[in-house]
C-alpha cells in the first residue's frame, strides 16, 4: 500500500478494516514498513513483526468466516495496529522499563490495559521508547538511542510516552495508548503536536486496585498519580482509543466528538499560575502565550464564557511533589553492582528516597492530599480550566542529561510546570496543539476538566482544532 492510498486517520483505518476494504495483514504490513523507514526516530525499543503478522492473519480469518450480517459484531478495533510503551507487560515480549540496571524479563501475560485492547481487536506491533522507569519528561535512557521529535529530529518528543507520541505523530501507528503519572501523555503530545488525554483516576479499568484505599492513594499515602489514556492525531482518534481502553460497549466519547459543535455556554477559567513557581519561576515564551491567547479566542468564538481565573497554589507543592514522585524509587530492588548502571537522575533521587524516613514520605503524601482538595475546589468553580501547555520549545536531545540531576529536574519543571498538579488532583485533562510555528514546531494548551468530563474535554479539543 502506498502512502497516498492509506487512510488519513485512525478512525478511517478502523472503518476500512471493519468493512473489509483493507485487510489486517495489509494494515500491519504498511505500518511495519513505516516503522522500518523511520528508524531515525528511535520511537521503538522492540518490533514484534512476526507476532503482529500472525495476529493479523488470525483477524483476517475471523473476518472471512463472519457472514456480512455478523461483521457488526467484530471487535471495535478489529485489525487496528498499535504499540505499547515499554513500561507495561506485553505477553511474550521483554519489559525493559528503559533501564540498564534492571533485568528484562519476558512477560508471561498481558497487563490489564494491553489485554483490554487486544480484546478490542488491536494488533500489537511492538514496544516504544521510554525514559528509565518512566521517571522523566524526556525519552532518553542507557539501553537504546533516544526517541526524537518528528517535528525536529534534534529535539526531544517528551516523555515518558515519548516513543508512542513520536510514533503517532509520524504515522508509524494510527493511535497509541500511553500512561501519565505527572504529564507523561500530555507533555509528549504537546511536544509532537498531537492530542493527549489524561483521564481522571479510575476512568480506565485496570489503573487502580480493587480496594478503595488502594485506588485513591499509594503506599505512602500520596494521591495515586498514574492513569492510562490515548494519544491521537485528532480528537476523534483519541476518543476512539479512549472508548476501547474503557471497554465501552459502544463509542460514547467518539459520538460526543462528532457532536462537538453543539457544545456551548461553558464557563472556562484561564490561568498562567504554576504550582512550581515558588521553587522554579515560570517564564512563558511568546509562542506559549500566543497559543493560550488563540485558544481563548477560539473557545470564546464557540460561545463559551472565558474568564481570568484567580488561582493560587500551595508554595510547599514543589518539595511535597518531588518527595512523593520519587518515593517509589526506594522500593525498586537492585543488586549492589546494578546501582551504577542507573541513569544519574534516577540514582541520585533513589538515594534521597532511601535516606528519607517513612514519616517524611507520609508527610509529603498528606500535604499532596491537602493540595488535591484545594485545587479541586478552586478549579471546580469552572466547567474547565485552560492553562498553557509547555513553556517553550522542546529542548534538544541531550539537553537534560548533560546537566547534573538537580538541574535536569529543574529544567523539566520549568518546561512542563502545568501537568503534574492535575495527576495529584485525580481530575482529567487534555493537551491540544494550537499553533504550528513557521519553524515547523507545535505549541499547544491544556484543558483541565471536572470528574467524569473526559468526553467533554475531547469535544473542546475538537472545537479548538476546528478553529
Amino acid at each position: 500500500m502506498e502512502d497516498a492510498e492509506a487512510p488519513g486517520s485512525a478512525v478511517a483505518w478502523r472503518d476500512a478494516l471493519r468493512s473489509g476494504e483493507i485487510s489486517a495483514r495489509e494494515a500491519t504490513g504498511y505500518f511495519l514498513q513505516r516503522i522500518e523507514d523511520r528508524r531515525d526516530l528511535g520511537a521503538f525499543l522492540s518490533v514484534t513483526a512476526d507476532h503482529a503478522l500472525a495476529s493479523a492473519a488470525a483477524a483476517d480469518a475471523r473476518f472471512a468466516s463472519a457472514r456480512p450480517s455478523e461483521r457488526a459484531l467484530l471487535p471495535r478495533l478489529h485489525g487496528l495496529p498499535t504499540a505499547f510503551k515499554d513500561l507495561v507487560e506485553v505477553a511474550g515480549v521483554a519489559t525493559t522499563r528503559g533501564s540498564a540496571a534492571l533485568r528484562h524479563p519476558v512477560a508471561a501475560s498481558d497487563a490489564p490495559g494491553v489485554a483490554m485492547l487486544r480484546e478490542a481487536g488491536a494488533i500489537v506491533l511492538g514496544k516504544t521508547q521510554v525514559p528509565e522507569l518512566g521517571l522523566t519528561g524526556y525519552s532518553e535512557n542507557a539501553i537504546a538511542p533516544a526517541a526524537r521529535n518528528p517535528l525536529d529530529l534534534s529535539r526531544t518528543p517528551g516523555g515518558s510516552s515519548g516513543g508512542s507520541a513520536a510514533a503517532v505523530a509520524a504515522r508509524l501507528i494510527p493511535v497509541g495508548p500511553g500512561t501519565d503519572g505527572g504529564g507523561s501523555i500530555r507533555i509528549p503530545a504537546l511536544a509532537c503536536g498531537i492530542i493527549g488525554l489524561k483521564p481522571g483516576l479510575g476512568a480506565v479499568p485496570g489503573d487502580v486496585g480493587s480496594s478503595a484505599a488502594h485506588a485513591l492513594h499509594d503506599e505512602f499515602g500520596a494521591p495515586r498519580l498514574t492513569v492510562s489514556g490515548p494519544l491521537g492525531a485528532d480528537a476523534a482518534d483519541a476518543a476512539l482509543l479512549f472508548d476501547a481502553q474503557r471497554g465501552a460497549r459502544s463509542e460514547p466519547a467518539l459520538a460526543a466528538v462528532r457532536a462537538a459543535d453543539g457544545l456551548t455556554g461553558l464557563r472556562i477559567g484561564v490561568t498562567e499560575a504554576s504550582p512550581f513557581a515558588s521553587a522554579y519561576p515560570t517564564a512563558l515564551s511568546g509562542d506559549a502565550l500566543s497559543a493560550l491567547e488563540v485558544a481563548s479566542a477560539r473557545l470564546q468564538a464557540r460561545e463559551h464564557r472565558i474568564e481570568q481565573a484567580a488561582i493560587s497554589y500551595d508554595p510547599g507543592y514543589p518539595e511535597a511533589f518531588t518527595t512523593a514522585w520519587t518515593a517509589g524509587l526506594s522500593r525498586v530492588p537492585l543488586a549492589a553492582d546494578a546501582v551504577e548502571r542507573l541513569m544519574p537522575l534516577t540514582r541520585v533521587f533513589r538515594e534521597r528516597a532511601l535516606a528519607r524516613s517513612a514519616e517524611a514520605h507520609g508527610r509529603a503524601g498528606a500535604r499532596l492530599r491537602e493540595f488535591a482538595a484545594d485545587v479541586r475546589a478552586q478549579w471546580g468553580r469552572y466547567d474547565a480550566v485552560l492553562t498553557p501547555g509547555l513553556t517553550m520549545l522542546p529542548p534538544r536531545i541531550g539537553a537534560f542529561t548533560s546537566l547534573d540531576p538537580d538541574d535536569d529536574y529543574r529544567l523539566q519543571c520549568e518546561w512542563a510546570p502545568f501537568t503534574s498538579m492535575v495527576n495529584v488532583s485525580g481530575l482529567p485533562a487534555i493537551a491540544v496543539p494550537i499553533l504550528r510555528l513557521p519553524t515547523g514546531h507545535s505549541m499547544g494548551v491544556q484543558l483541565i476538566g471536572t470528574t467524569g468530563s473526559e468526553a467533554r474535554l475531547l469535544q473542546l479539543a475538537a472545537q479548538l482544532l476546528g478553529g
